[in-house]
């Protein structure tokens, strides 16, 4: 059976648009952090922030590795 292929353009886009928005993510969650450092300390909640960034940020990276791995061997 033929499956129906996408256009590598629109494949790339669809991968790399999500990726765009969880660096936006970490950035945002970074400067959160930054900002309202005081604040999150006083309620406790800093470890929880910490937390977030420290997750978020090797997943974005590991995401962004696979990308441009399959970019270069031609698969996207």
């Amino acid at each position: 059976m033929n499956e129906p292929k996408m256009n590598p353009g629109v494949l790339r886009l669809l991968v790399i648009f999500p990726n765009v928005l969880s660096y936006l993510l970490l950035i945002g969650v970074g400067i959160y952090i930054l900002t309202n450092y005081s604040g999150l300390q006083q309620a406790g909640a800093l470890s929880f922030w910490m937390l977030v960034f420290l997750l978020l940020a090797p997943v974005s990276l590991f995401t962004t590795y696979s990308i441009v791995k399959k970019i270069r061997k031609g698969l996207m």
